[in-house]
């Protein structure tokens, strides 16, 4: 038994060894492979560097009417970053009628900012006059019925024509089906004549294709003389919606990321210097338990950054204090455990019933600290924004994962090292 026991410890610590070494420097086996955890994680925009802007809305609108507008406004442009690819970006409302967006990791910041600004007022128009549209005409030029609008357009998309040219194709919903195939009837006569309904972007004529049959599926494509790149611009923009009200940039601010990386390294060798001062202290004071809570500690950190990396979590600053402040409360909650264990071993209990006491006087007032810090952590990620948010959610996630290496691991590791050696003093105790 004793034997399996050992076998079993060393099998465990090895285990979290090769997760921590995996984590640190990635692993390739042929055709298998799993990169470091620094290649994966993503970093926000205190580490990362990108670009912040800030939005005036240009309304006359007050109170509750104003508030619904700049939450429409808030809620679009949120669905245009998601378009753009970006990295957890942060949009937060500043006083009554201003936009704070953070763009972490923006590669090229203004070519963002000219697509998150513009208010995308897309509309198809019949052409009812003599006058035919062009591409590139004022709205005003000629005559014309507006027959929907970008809110009837359930989808958009970068698609090929027939010449392999770029264009873009979208999809109506059951309204927008309705108003396009009468729209098209009208056009083309019910199919007997070819007429024209322009394609109108901000008051700018972006195509105006001919329609000589009645389009009645809800699905159609806009032409024009699209690169690839336009053509996306343009699916883009109507997927994510026109913009309730017309927005002004009043400042810009890039982040470079060089200060980013600088504290974020800071900030990294400081956790390395104080983890390795807890380790110290752990080892000297409790001795075996000490290097113990060590090898736990090790896999509460791994967890952790495999969850995030799992999780799709930015890291931030705060982020990172927030992992700190959990590491503190994993290596709390082994000191009041080690401190129980002592206590059990001074009134002459054995190891083993020692550690089994020390375990169950302990977790009440682990639990309770725990709990009412995770309240805490939900409570600013639901009423949080941007790095708050990442705060609440790194502690949130370190606080469960300290939770089960404390308690589960640490006392799976303290039972098995039973059979090493019995002798009490080698546990912390000094009677």
């Amino acid at each position: 038994m004793k034997g399996k026991n050992t076998i079993l410890f060393f099998l465990i610590v090895a285990l979290i060894a090769g997760l921590a070494f995996v984590a640190v420097n990635g692993i390739s086996i042929g055709k298998f492979s799993i990169s470091p955890v620094k290649d994966d994680l993503k970093l926000g925009l205190d580490i990362r560097g990108g670009v912040s802007v800030v939005y005036e809305a240009k309304t006359d609108e007050t109170g509750a009417n104003l508030a619904k507008t700049m939450e429409q406004t808030k809620q679009i442009i949120g669905r245009r970053i998601n378009e753009l690819g970006l990295t957890e970006p942060v949009i937060t409302l500043q006083g009554e009628k201003r936009l704070r967006i953070e763009l972490p990791g923006v590669a090229n910041a203004q070519d963002a900012i000219n697509v998150i600004g513009k208010t995308a007022v897309l509309e198809f128009d019949l052409v009812t006059g003599s006058v035919a549209a062009a591409e590139g005409m004022d709205v005003s030029e000629f005559e014309h019925k507006q027959l929907l609008t970008g809110i009837n357009i359930k989808d958009a998309y970068v698609s090929k024509n027939s010449y392999n040219q770029p264009v873009v194709a979208f999809k109506l919903d059951s309204v927008g089906t309705d108003l396009f195939a009468e729209g098209t009837r009208t056009a083309s006569n019910n199919g007997t004549s070819r007429g024209q309904i322009a394609v109108v972007l901000d008051g700018k004529v972006i195509s105006a294709p001919g329609v000589s049959k009645v389009i009645a599926d809800g699905e159609a494509i806009i032409e024009g003389n699209f690169t690839y790149d336009t053509a996306n611009n343009l699916a883009m923009l109507i997927r994510g919606g026109a913009l309730p009200v017309q927005l002004e940039e009043v400042q810009t601010s890039v982040i470079g990321p060089t200060l980013g990386l600088n504290s974020f390294n800071s900030a990294i060798k400081a956790a390395i210097y104080g983890v390795i001062l807890v380790i110290l202290f752990m080892v000297i004071f409790y001795r075996i338990p000490g290097v113990i809570a060590s090898i736990a500690l090790t896999l509460y950190a791994t967890i952790v950054v495999y969850v995030m990396v799992g999780l799709g979590s930015t890291l931030t600053l705060p982020g990172i204090a927030g992992i700190v402040i959990s590491l503190g409360m994993a290596v709390d909650a082994n000191v009041i455990i080690f401190e129980r264990l002592k206590e059990e071993m001074k009134v002459g209990k054995s190891l083993r019933a020692s550690i089994d006491g020390g375990f169950h006087r302990a977790m009440s007032t682990i639990i309770d600290s725990n709990v009412t810090t995770f309240i805490a952590a939900l409570i600013l990620f639901a009423f949080g924004e941007g790095p708050i948010k990442g705060f609440a959610i790194t502690l949130m996630i370190g606080i469960i994962s300290s939770m089960f290496t404390a308690v589960i691991v640490t006392k799976s590791l303290l039972r098995l090292s039973l059979t090493f050696t019995d002798r009490k003093k080698l546990y912390g105790s000094r009677g």
